[in-house]
């Protein structure tokens, strides 16, 4: 079965969750997106933030629950990550959201030291696959994506690769050249959606959201622009590409410890 894909680029509200969901529900109601799957930047009610005992939720806090109606609202999973914190421990916490309420979580993995990300937040330990109209899902965070092994498609486990970011403009070649490498290696789609706009920082992001083919080329890219694109992926020109160029059979066989 095809798969509908939306991804939400934009600039976000630094510090203040209250307007970030204010500001995508009014996105997406003037988009009015028939879609299965709404995909939402990292940190998208409060920007990539250090200062998490200021911002982090609980994890049933506001935004989890503003999560729960817009998938209502839209028949859709809606994914995206937020400041979250847990046993006195703060995580960069990616939802994965169904439109029934129940969720899944995965616990963003490598932490961006060159932001003491690592200082402030805890890593996660597992890898999350879910499963969206027959679809193999992987969801990732940001800094995930220049990390190929935890990235890997060990044994065909999914179909599509996400990862959801706040990638500053200084490195925007890097962010669109990994994109397409994890797609022609691991022979998947791949979605990449990041923000715009400058944060409370002074870093600017230039968006540069995609959707990759598993055969590299790109299906959908963004400019440094608003946006609000949906499209449809194809499962049978997946498993077709897959069949003629089983690439993955020749795959070195490892386990993530």
């Amino acid at each position: 079965m095809d798969l509908r894909v939306t991804i939400v680029q934009t600039e976000l509200h630094w510090h203040d969750a209250a307007a970030n969901r204010n500001m995508f529900a009014d996105k997406l109601a003037a988009a009015a997106p028939e879609t299965d799957l709404i995909v939402l930047p990292e940190m998208f009610s409060t920007g990539f933030s250090m200062d998490a005992p200021a911002l982090a939720e609980q994890p049933e806090g506001d935004t989890l629950h503003w999560m729960r109606e817009q998938a209502a609202t839209y028949n859709a999973v809606v994914t995206g990550s937020i400041i979250v914190q847990e046993n006195e421990q703060y995580f960069n916490r990616l939802y994965w959201v169904r439109p029934d309420g129940s969720y899944a979580q995965y616990n963003k993995r490598h932490l961006f030291r060159m932001a003491q990300e690592h200082h402030t937040y805890t890593p996660g330990s597992e890898r999350l696959t879910v499963e969206l109209k027959g679809w193999k899902i992987c969801p990732l965070v940001c800094y995930d994506l220049r990390f190929p092994v935890w990235s890997r498609n060990n044994r065909d486990r999914y179909d599509l690769l996400l990862y959801v970011a706040n990638w500053p403009k200084v490195r925007s070649l890097a962010w669109r050249t990994l994109l397409q490498a994890r797609a022609i290696e691991n022979i998947a789609y791949v979605v990449g959606v990041n923000r715009i706009g400058t944060d409370g920082n002074n870093h600017p992001y230039s968006g540069d959201s995609a959707i990759i083919h598993p055969k590299g080329h790109k299906l959908l890219e963004t400019t440094e622009q608003e946006s609000i694109l949906t499209i449809t992926l194809n499962k049978q020109e997946f498993l077709d590409f897959r069949e003629a160029f089983p690439a993955h059979l020749d795959a070195d066989e490892f386990e993530l410890l």
